[in-house]
This record gives structure tokens, sequence and C-alpha cells, in this order.
């Protein structure tokens, strides 16, 4: 029985590795980090992450939620059909290829799959993808249970993603305001891909625990697949600082995602609340979307060029800057003593210590606190800052 175990975990792993999805998503997060870095030097001659970090962060950043959801599907052996596993793949793939990731949140691919097996069974037809029919389910055989439940976990994992890693890939853009000056806007445009193992209805592996699974569609055996859900996010912060934005928008997300899970929990005794609970989320989800894009249009930006000093931009990782804890959106009001109120006048004032700088910086609860920090040779010339201008 081990053994037999041990076998399928290890044909799951494979089958991962033979979903296209997983290969196309590596493509868009290279083409995400070739786009962003080519758009940072435009704008600032300088990259500020690696090109590779939304690629080396694709399955990296988002291992650890995997594995915790993964102990969860097979604990409770949360089963989903493998139509249903098909047609997620397929939405995935068009909301890539569109190249608009606000379609990308786990409750819309989930609850658009489910719509699209409900609506097959509705209208009795059937489709063959590359010799793969999908096919229609009922509803209340148990399907919007465990897809509730899944879209709320992975909700979840959505929010807490956008608040750890949303800020940290908000890229700086030079944009006009209304009243023709500079200002600067942070795009944030990311995917993660979470390898999760689900159970499907198969003939591989008994249900030798009698209380597993406890939703399983009517089967009595499985099998296992470690699946490339896509989770996709993006989003312009004009108006607000992006380390505020992200956390306040993870926070909602993650908030939805846990009225999901009740839902899902509920639906075990009452299925039509699964349902009902899809079509709630995926409409609040969209709204949340709306919301946050709509506050950001804001004409007042968080970052543009001051009189009363000189207001960072960006940080460059592993600069004498980012040693000094120096955060965007923060003035720096004078460098090594000297008042500067323009980028020009801050490397000047640089220069008047090639080996030392320390700097006197309005924080964004407009405290002042000096801050300084010895400079190498080899370090950026402007202490790795970009400024708004």
């Amino acid at each position: 029985m081990v053994t037999e175990i041990l076998l399928e975990i290890a044909r799951a792993i494979g089958r991962f590795f033979m979903n296209p999805i997983f290969y196309i998503a590596i493509i868009m997060a290279i083409y995400l980090g070739y786009r962003r870095v080519k758009r940072e030097r435009k704008y600032f001659h300088i990259r500020i992450l690696w090109g590779w970090s939304e690629t080396i962060g694709l399955l990296k950043e988002g291992l650890l939620i995997s594995l915790c959801i993964s102990l969860l599907t097979l604990g409770f052996g949360l089963t989903l059909p493998t139509q249903f596993l098909y047609v997620a793949t397929m939405i995935s793939f068009i909301a890539l290829i569109v190249y608009v990731f606000h379609f990308l949140s786990p409750i819309i691919i989930f609850s658009l799959s489910l719509l699209t097996l409900f609506l097959f069974n509705y209208l009795d037809v059937s489709y063959n993808l590359f010799g793969i029919e999908i096919v229609g389910v009922k509803m209340n055989d148990g399907l919007e249970i465990t897809v509730a439940v899944m879209a709320g976990l992975l909700l979840v994992a959505e929010g807490m993603l956008i608040r750890k890693y949303g800020a940290q890939y908000a890229s700086p853009i030079v944009e006009n305001s209304k009243r023709g000056l500079k200002a600067v806007a942070f795009l944030s445009k990311k995917i993660w891909v979470l390898p999760i193992f689900v159970v499907i209805p198969g003939n591989v592996i008994d249900a030798y625990f009698p209380w597993w699974p406890q939703i399983s569609l009517d089967s009595t055996q499985f099998s296992l697949v470690l699946f490339p859900v896509i989770i996709g996010f993006q989003q312009m912060s004009r108006h607000t600082l992006p380390v505020y934005l992200h956390q306040k928008l993870g926070r909602a997300v993650i908030i939805l995602g846990e009225i999901i899970i009740i839902g899902g929990l509920v639906a075990y005794f009452i299925p039509i609340v699964g349902f009902a609970m899809l079509i709630v989320g995926l409409i609040a989800r969209i709204g949340i979307s709306i919301l946050y894009v709509t506050r950001e249009q804001k004409a007042v930006y968080a970052v543009s060029a001051k009189s009363s000093g000189v207001m960072i931009a960006g940080v460059l990782p592993n600069s004498p800057a980012e040693k000094m804890g120096l955060n965007v959106g923060e003035i720096i009001r004078k460098v090594n003593g000297v008042e500067v109120r323009s980028e020009r006048e801050l490397y000047e004032a640089l220069q008047i210590n090639a080996a030392h700088c320390r700097l006197e910086v309005l924080n964004h609860q407009n405290e002042v606190r000096l801050t300084q920090h010895v400079v190498y040779n080899g370090d950026h010339h402007r202490i790795g800052l970009l400024v708004a201008e």
C-alpha cells in the first residue's frame, strides 16, 4: 500500500510537469521581467530588480503556501474532477494570453470553470480537446462544495502573496500630472504558480482510511495530481504608496477568502450555498479590483517633485540607501548638512564626503529622522536612490 501511494505521488508530480500552463507561466514571467527592466531603464536608466526576479519567484514565493493548502486538500480529500481542471487550465491560459491579470484571481478562474461545466450539462453538450472529452456536471452533486472551499483557500493565498510581494514588485513609472508636472506611479504586475496536490476520481488509491476522503463526489477510488494553480495580480499605484496600498488590498482579498471558506463548509450541509458563495465571491473580487483601480486614478500623486526636498521614487537592492532604511515616498531634506531640492543638488552634496553620507529625512508620518552610512567605491554614485523630479 505504501509503495503504491509513493508511486502515485511520483506520478502526480510528473503530471505537474506535463501541464503546458506551467511552461506558459514561465514564459510570461520572463516577459514580465523583460518589460519591467526595459521600463525602468527608460525612465531611470537603471533597473531596480534583476530581470529574472519574476521568474525565480514564480514557484519559490508560494511554495510554503502551496504545501499548507495541499495538506488541507489531501487531509479532507477535497476531490475535483479532471474535466474541471482542464477547464481551469484553459481559462488560465486565456487570461495569460490577453495579459489582464485581474482575471487570474482563483475565485474568478474556479467560478468560471464551474459555470462552464454547469452550462455544458444544461445544454447537454461536450467538447473534445486534444483527445480529452470535457462533459458537464450537474448542480448539487458536491462539486460546488469542494470548489468553494478550494477557491476560498486560494483567495487567502492570493491575499497573502499580494501583501508580502505586491510592493516589492512595484515598478516606478514617470507620468505627467493634470497640471503638467512630472510625477511617479507604480505598476505591480506579477504571477505565481502554486503547485497544489488535488484528489481526482481514479483507480489507484483505495479509500484505505474510513474517514477519508470527506468529500468524494460519490467516488470510491482516487488518484492524485499536482496541479499548477496560476495566480496573477496587477495594480497601478498613484494616490497611495505601494507599501500601504498592497497591504490594504491583500487584507481585503484575505477576508473575502475566509468568507468563501466558511460558505464552502456550510455548503457541506446546504450545497446550494457553495454555488451562491462562488457567485458572490466572483462579483466581490471584481468589485475589489475596480474599487482600488478607481481610487488610484485620483489626480493627487503620492510621489512627485517637492519644494521641501528630494522625494524618493525607488531604492536599489543592497545599496547604501536600502541599508540606511530609506523608503519610497520619503523626502530627503539635507545631505551632509546641505539642503537639497533636486537630483543635481543631491548628487553634488554627496560629493562633499565621498566616503560617508549623512541624511536628514522626512518620513511618511512627516517626522524628521537622521541616518548615515559608509559609502564604498563599488556603490552606486547616488547611493542607490531613484528620485522624483
